[in-house]
């Protein structure tokens, strides 16, 4: 039971929050991110509010805290532009540990950690409780356009491929004994990658072709 089940993103278990028709939880987490991004930034009460309102539900749906947390990396880049914003904005000049940052900035970087925190666990706590095809019918019952479903339905089954893909290739290094240890080495995994995006590409026209000799008309 606790285990990730169908997509790397989804933990298999049973709980009234998995039970929970998946369009429901496309219009709750819609719902959630406008009050999110909708409340001042100097609200903090009501996010805190927010914040255990997720914990709850998460709390309920039996997704553990230590799978969904260290899925919030894919925010870090964000967090890396929230950091540079006290000392790139304009405005008034404040000093924190002795160091000068803009208060707009400060102020303006803190509400981005927050809201964009909030709406990543939201939607990390989304895809765990929510096996892809269901989310797609889901979002097929809400009358989202069928081509953007199509796409978003092509490009979870062929995530996989393509992950698969990259590990034949990362062996294939390892087994010459490359190791990536220096900035010399990013020319070789540069390469790499752009070889993985030709294959890719290669397969998806393959895929392509192979749709419209069967009547594909999208």
């Amino acid at each position: 039971m606790g285990a990730p089940h169908g997509h790397r993103l989804h933990f298999h278990t049973h709980s009234p929050v998995h039970a929970m028709a998946a369009h429901l939880k496309v219009l709750a987490l819609v719902g959630f991110m406008l009050c999110v991004v909708l409340t001042p930034r100097t609200w903090l009460p009501a996010f805190a509010g927010y914040l255990a309102a997720l914990l709850l539900v998460i709390s309920v749906s039996g997704v553990p805290l230590r799978y969904v947390v260290p899925r919030m990396v894919v925010e870090v880049p964000f967090l890396a532009f929230a950091a540079l914003m006290p000392f790139l904005s304009a405005g008034p000049r404040i000093e924190v540990l002795g160091v000068a940052m803009s208060r707009p900035g400060l102020e303006a970087g803190t509400a981005l950690v927050i809201k964009g925190s909030l709406g990543v666990l939201a939607s990390l706590t989304l895809a765990a409780t929510t096996e892809p095809h269901e989310l797609l019918s889901g979002l097929r019952r809400l009358r989202v356009p069928a081509a953007l479903v199509d796409v978003m339905a092509f490009m979870l089954r062929y995530l996989d491929v393509v992950t698969d893909e990259l590990r034949r290739m990362r062996i294939a290094v390892d087994s010459r004994g490359f190791s990536a240890r220096s900035p010399r080495h990013w020319a070789v995994l540069a390469t790499s990658l752009g070889a993985l995006f030709v294959r890719s590409y290669e397969r998806g026209e393959r895929v392509h072709r192979a749709m419209l000799s069967r009547g594909y008309e999208r």
